[in-house]
C-alpha cells in the first residue's frame, strides 16, 4: 500500500482512538462491576412492598416483579416465600428487598451486556467493528520492515494465543 494509504489510516486510526477511548473506558467499569455480580459488591440493598393481585402463580408472581429465575422456595399459609421476600396470595401484598448496584453502574452494565433486542443495539454492533478496524488499523503505524512493527507481530500473537487459552480454561 501507498504512503498516502498508510496516513489516512494512521489519521482515522488517531481520531477513531480518541473517541473509542470514552467509549472504553465505560466498558471496562462495567467490566470490572460485572466480575463481581454473583456478589453484593457495591450493591445496596432496596426494600420494596407492592400490591399486586391477588393469588398470583409463582411464574405470574415473577414477571409482576420482574425478577428473572424466580422461583418460590416454600409455600404456607397465604404466604409464598421467594429469595427476599414474601407475596401474600391473598391480600396480593409484595414485600421483599432486592440489592441492586447504584443506577449509573446500573445502566453501564445494561449497555455492557447489550443484545440485538435492545434499542440501541446498533451502537454495540459500531463500538465491535470500530474496535475491529482500530486493531487492524494498529498494523499501519509502524513500517513493516521496523523493528517494533516485528515486536508488535509477536505481542499480537501472544494476546491471541492468550485469549486461545482463555476460552478452554
Amino acid at each position: 500500500m501507498g504512503r498516502k494509504t498508510e496516513q489516512t489510516f494512521r489519521v482515522i486510526h488517531r481520531y477513531l482512538g480518541f473517541f473509542l477511548a470514552g467509549i472504553m473506558i465505560v466498558y471496562a467499569i462495567s467490566g470490572i462491576v460485572l466480575t463481581f455480580r454473583n456478589t453484593d459488591y457495591l450493591k445496596k440493598e432496596i426494600h420494596y412492598k407492592k400490591n399486586l393481585e391477588p393469588y398470583l402463580s409463582a411464574e405470574d408472581l415473577g414477571s409482576a416483579l420482574g425478577m428473572g429465575r424466580f422461583r418460590v422456595d416454600k409455600e404456607q399459609d397465604d404466604l409464598l416465600y421467594f429469595q427476599g421476600g414474601t407475596y401474600n396470595t391473598k391480600t396480593g401484598v409484595a414485600d421483599y428487598t432486592v440489592k441492586k448496584l447504584p443506577l449509573l453502574l446500573e445502566n453501564m452494565n445494561k449497555i455492557h451486556k447489550m443484545h440485538s433486542g435492545h434499542p440501541l443495539f446498533w451502537l454495540g454492533i459500531f463500538f465491535g467493528v470500530s474496535l475491529l478496524f482500530f486493531a487492524i488499523s494498529a498494523f499501519w503505524m509502524f513500517r513493516p520492515t521496523t523493528s517494533v512493527f516485528r515486536k508488535g507481530l509477536y505481542f499480537t500473537a501472544g494476546g491471541i494465543i492468550l485469549t486461545l487459552i482463555l476460552l478452554f480454561v
